[in-house]
Protein backbone atom coordinates (compact mmCIF):
# COMPACT_ATOMS: atom_id res chain seq x y z
CA UNK A 1 0.00 0.00 0.00
CA UNK A 2 3.09 2.38 0.99
CA UNK A 3 4.54 1.97 -2.46
CA UNK A 4 1.45 2.41 -4.45
CA UNK A 5 1.28 6.39 -2.20
CA UNK A 6 4.62 6.78 -3.02
CA UNK A 7 4.22 5.91 -6.86
CA UNK A 8 1.37 8.51 -6.98
CA UNK A 9 2.79 10.92 -5.21
CA UNK A 10 6.13 10.64 -7.56
CA UNK A 11 3.38 10.72 -10.60
CA UNK A 12 1.62 13.73 -9.19
CA UNK A 13 4.84 15.62 -8.58
CA UNK A 14 5.86 14.93 -11.96
CA UNK A 15 2.75 16.11 -13.30
CA UNK A 16 2.85 19.38 -11.39
CA UNK A 17 5.79 19.91 -12.34
CA UNK A 18 5.27 19.60 -16.35
CA UNK A 19 2.49 21.67 -15.54
CA UNK A 20 4.13 24.78 -14.02
CA UNK A 21 6.97 24.19 -17.09
CA UNK A 22 4.20 24.45 -19.42
CA UNK A 23 2.44 27.49 -17.46
CA UNK A 24 5.68 29.28 -16.92
CA UNK A 25 6.38 29.09 -20.66
CA UNK A 26 2.78 30.70 -21.14
CA UNK A 27 3.51 33.75 -19.09
CA UNK A 28 6.84 34.17 -20.76
CA UNK A 29 4.92 33.91 -24.20
CA UNK A 30 1.99 36.88 -22.87
CA UNK A 31 4.73 38.77 -21.04
CA UNK A 32 7.00 39.16 -24.26
CA UNK A 33 3.47 39.98 -26.04
CA UNK A 34 2.80 42.31 -23.67
CA UNK A 35 5.94 43.82 -24.36
CA UNK A 36 5.70 44.08 -27.90
CA UNK A 37 2.43 45.69 -27.41
CA UNK A 38 3.62 48.17 -24.69
CA UNK A 39 6.58 49.55 -27.90
CA UNK A 40 3.64 49.89 -29.97
CA UNK A 41 2.06 52.08 -28.31
CA UNK A 42 4.22 53.88 -27.90
CA UNK A 43 5.57 54.37 -31.30
CA UNK A 44 2.20 55.33 -32.21
CA UNK A 45 2.00 57.97 -29.33
CA UNK A 46 5.68 59.49 -30.64
CA UNK A 47 3.79 59.27 -34.19
CA UNK A 48 0.11 61.18 -32.93
CA UNK A 49 2.15 63.61 -31.19
CA UNK A 50 4.25 64.75 -34.30
CA UNK A 51 1.52 64.83 -36.62
CA UNK A 52 -0.47 66.70 -33.98
CA UNK A 53 2.74 69.05 -34.64
CA UNK A 54 2.64 69.11 -38.09
CA UNK A 55 -1.09 69.48 -38.21
CA UNK A 56 -0.34 72.90 -35.50
CA UNK A 57 2.32 74.31 -38.11
CA UNK A 58 -0.03 73.59 -41.40
CA UNK A 59 -2.75 75.10 -39.75
CA UNK A 60 -0.82 78.38 -38.90
CA UNK A 61 -2.58 81.56 -39.64
CA UNK A 62 -0.94 83.43 -41.61
CA UNK A 63 0.25 80.34 -43.74
CA UNK A 64 -3.83 79.57 -44.55
CA UNK A 65 -4.55 83.54 -45.04
CA UNK A 66 -1.30 83.18 -47.99
CA UNK A 67 -2.69 80.28 -49.45
CA UNK A 68 -6.36 82.02 -49.59
CA UNK A 69 -4.40 84.84 -51.51
CA UNK A 70 -2.46 82.56 -53.60
CA UNK A 71 -5.97 80.71 -54.91
CA UNK A 72 -7.99 83.49 -54.78
CA UNK A 73 -9.10 82.90 -58.19
CA UNK A 74 -10.43 79.21 -58.15
CA UNK A 75 -11.68 79.65 -54.66
CA UNK A 76 -12.93 83.32 -53.97
CA UNK A 77 -12.23 82.39 -50.29
CA UNK A 78 -12.44 86.15 -48.23
CA UNK A 79 -11.46 87.23 -44.55
CA UNK A 80 -14.38 86.82 -42.20
CA UNK A 81 -15.78 90.40 -40.51
CA UNK A 82 -18.05 90.91 -38.11
CA UNK A 83 -20.94 92.14 -39.52
CA UNK A 84 -20.99 88.25 -41.27
CA UNK A 85 -22.15 86.79 -38.35
CA UNK A 86 -26.16 86.83 -37.14
CA UNK A 87 -27.65 86.62 -34.03
CA UNK A 88 -29.48 83.62 -32.35
CA UNK A 89 -32.77 85.20 -32.02
CA UNK A 90 -32.64 85.63 -36.22
CA UNK A 91 -32.16 81.44 -36.75
CA UNK A 92 -35.16 79.99 -37.86
CA UNK A 93 -36.01 76.63 -35.79
CA UNK A 94 -38.55 74.42 -37.13
CA UNK A 95 -42.06 73.97 -35.05
CA UNK A 96 -42.67 70.79 -32.93
CA UNK A 97 -44.43 68.34 -34.92
CA UNK A 98 -46.96 66.14 -33.07
CA UNK A 99 -46.02 62.57 -32.33
CA UNK A 100 -49.77 61.84 -31.23
CA UNK A 101 -48.48 60.61 -27.74
CA UNK A 102 -50.45 61.81 -24.97
CA UNK A 103 -49.20 62.02 -21.41
CA UNK A 104 -51.67 61.07 -19.29
CA UNK A 105 -50.12 61.77 -15.69
CA UNK A 106 -47.02 64.31 -16.18
CA UNK A 107 -44.70 63.77 -13.51
CA UNK A 108 -43.01 66.50 -12.06
CA UNK A 109 -39.06 66.11 -11.99
CA UNK A 110 -37.96 69.27 -10.83
CA UNK A 111 -35.88 69.46 -7.45
CA UNK A 112 -37.83 72.44 -6.02
CA UNK A 113 -39.65 69.85 -3.87
CA UNK A 114 -37.43 68.14 -2.91
CA UNK A 115 -35.79 68.00 0.46
CA UNK A 116 -32.02 68.28 0.97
Amino acid sequence: MRTFVYVLTALAVIGLGFWAYHENYKTQAVLSESEHYAREIGRAHERLSMLRAEWAYLNRPERLRDLAEINFDRLGLLPFHPDQFGRVDQVAYPQPTETGLEIEEPVDISSQGAEP
